[in-house]
């Protein structure tokens, strides 16, 4: 199949309540592992790229990459850019044929956002690409984007009813709880937020920082409006885990195929495990 924009997806989604993963990637192993795991569970998928993966793999990489993904399997493929933060690397991604863009404006004072958030929407319709947002600010750490703990803060749900309306975002990423990168302790979801903020806006919610985060927090944060959930962490621990793996057991390896065949195995294992987890197995 052809890449598919986020937006009817995401909106069939919400209909049947479940929610579609978004898994990061760096490398053509991991792509592999997304597009298998997908066609192997019958689920739509996001495919997202993060500033640091694009700066890895180069912008013309990951597109060719998730094209042949997407055209090797018989289910729908988002190819979605994760934390754009900039309005021309959101455009250069739209331009290279990226279906799915997010302009994360969660920096800027509220106004600022709004106003560049809605410049993206305007531009990206015309385009057909879907356009995520971010409102409140998702602590740690993930490639260029960090948040300390003192500076993250939660999404006000009034807000984010006056964000979703003045910029016709078709998804909205709020903070609720999570953070990106490995968790230190278990991490507490703010659930009536959640809530709160689901029954005021009107387009889906993203949920950031979703590794390590306990599968029934993942349960109740889709019970309460989340219809995609990102995934980057949990992919890299099984990929490098493996490949260590096989390292440690034959420390003479030189062939790169013998390391990141298994890898790629242990991702596909952990991505069909966090599709079933967010009820999208069978939905494609």
């Amino acid at each position: 199949m052809a890449l598919v924009p986020l937006t009817d997806l995401i909106q069939e989604a919400d209909r049947g309540g479940y929610a579609i993963g978004a898994f990061n990637c760096n490398n053509m192993e991991i792509v592999q592992s997304i597009a298998t795991a997908a066609e192997e569970e019958r689920s739509p998928v996001i495919i997202q790229a993060s500033q640091g993966a694009i700066k890895y793999a180069g912008l013309e990489y990951i597109i060719v990459l998730a094209r042949q993904a997407a055209e090797s399997v018989s289910v729908p493929v988002v190819l979605h850019l994760d934390h754009g933060t900039s309005f021309e690397q959101v455009m250069a991604c739209i331009r290279y044929g990226f279906t799915s863009v997010m302009f994360d404006g969660s920096q800027l004072p509220l106004e600022e956002n709004i106003n560049q958030t809605r410049r993206v929407v305007e531009i990206a319709r015309i385009f057909g690409v879907s356009v995520e947002a971010e409102l409140g600010r998702i602590g740690g750490t993930e490639d260029h984007v960090s948040v300390s703990e003192a500076e993250a803060f939660f999404t006000d749900p009034a807000e984010a009813e006056r964000f979703a309306e003045e910029t016709g975002v078709d998804a909205l990423a709020v903070a609720v709880g999570t953070a990106h990168g490995q968790y230190k302790g278990e991490p507490k979801l703010d659930f009536e937020r959640l809530a709160e903020i689901n029954r005021r806006v009107s387009c889906p919610i993203v949920l950031h920082g979703s590794s390590g985060v306990p599968d029934e927090s993942i349960k109740q944060a889709i019970e309460r409006g989340v219809r995609k959930v990102n995934i980057d962490t949990n992919i890299r621990e099984a990929f490098v885990g493996a490949m260590r793996k096989v390292l440690d057991e034959n420390q003479q390896e030189i062939d790169p195929r013998k390391v990141l065949g298994p890898a790629r195995e242990a991702g596909v294992a952990i991505i069909r495990e966090k599709i079933r987890l967010f009820g999208s197995s069978g939905k494609a």
